[in-house]
């Protein structure tokens, strides 16, 4: 049990010297409200984003991270959520930035809720995914997750993951790992475009609009600058999402994630051929999976 004890010590020594983080505190530890704090609220283990004709709200975590694990058990708003758009979602700052989105689009009651998925390198997105969803997200909590690394990033609903975008930057595609990017959510309103490319506007009727978040973790590297570039994405044992079996999904995986892409996708960038002119991006005539 003692040299079991060390080397857990040794572990942590190490994982520290290198910037690996695990943030499995509450909210409250981790993140702060950045708008609408008169009617949002961080308590524990939960967050409470609010939208009114006033204004919406956000958080973002304290700390900037460069690969790993981000997470969070969500509820989004419930009945007619038309026009709000609730976003958790990685980002650097500046104009060129790089990001990685889940955005959830609202609907009128009874319709299905829309996930919106894109990837911005260097400034540059246009490169969406929008996925149905197979459930009710606002009956319960449901888990979402960024898992990303040097490799590939993977779009995770309930462990099942649903997109992958892999590295092709040595062919001079884009791929965010440079930056280091903070953990935010939002509550907005996004009436001009978010339902029905904005026909369908916000019923105020049926505000205030709450999304509820609890259960964040952040298992990963936290970015202190240039100097955490090659250390987060160095093949050791304290960075573990360079380990093998992260770098592509297994047989299991790929099953769900075909029956999620096959049943549930409703937009690709990668297949709209007239909005890239027949052009399409580079990226898009490569393996992802």
């Amino acid at each position: 049990m003692e040299k079991f004890n060390n080397f857990l010590v040794a572990l942590f020594i190490f994982a520290v010297a290198y910037g690996i983080v695990l943030v499995d505190a509450a909210f409250s530890n981790s993140m702060y409200l950045t708008w609408g704090l008169q009617h949002a609220s961080i308590q524990g283990e939960d967050l409470q984003l609010v939208l009114d004709q006033k204004s919406g709200s956000a958080a973002q975590t304290k700390r900037p991270f460069l690969f790993g694990s981000i997470e969070s058990r969500i509820k989004l708003v419930p009945n007619n959520s038309a026009g709000t758009v609730t976003a958790y979602y990685l980002s650097s700052t500046g104009n060129h930035h790089d990001e990685i989105d889940f955005e959830f689009l609202g609907n009128i009651s009874g319709q299905p809720y829309i996930a919106h998925t894109n990837v911005f390198t260097q400034g540059n997105g246009s490169r969406e995914q929008q996925f149905y969803l197979w459930f009710d997200p606002t009956a319960d909590f449901h888990n979402y997750t960024i898992h990303w690394n040097p490799t590939e990033i993977v779009w995770f609903i309930d462990s099942i993951p649903i997109r992958v975008y892999r590295n092709y930057k040595s062919e001079g595609i884009g791929y965010p790992n440079q930056q280091g990017m903070r953990v935010y959510t939002s509550l907005w309103n996004a009436d001009n475009w978010a339902t029905r490319g904005g026909l369908v506007k916000i019923n105020w009727t049926e505000s205030p609009f709450i999304a509820r978040f609890n259960r964040f973790r952040a298992r990963a590297c936290t970015f202190s600058g240039p100097v955490s570039i090659n250390q987060c994405a160095s093949n050791i044992s304290a960075n573990w999402w360079t380990s093998p079996i992260y770098k592509q999904l297994g047989n299991t995986q790929l099953g769900k994630l075909n029956w999620v892409r096959s049943n549930y996708l409703i937009y690709d960038y990668c297949k709209d051929t007239n909005r890239f002119n027949g052009q399409l991006p580079p990226e898009c005539l490569k393996p992802q999976f």
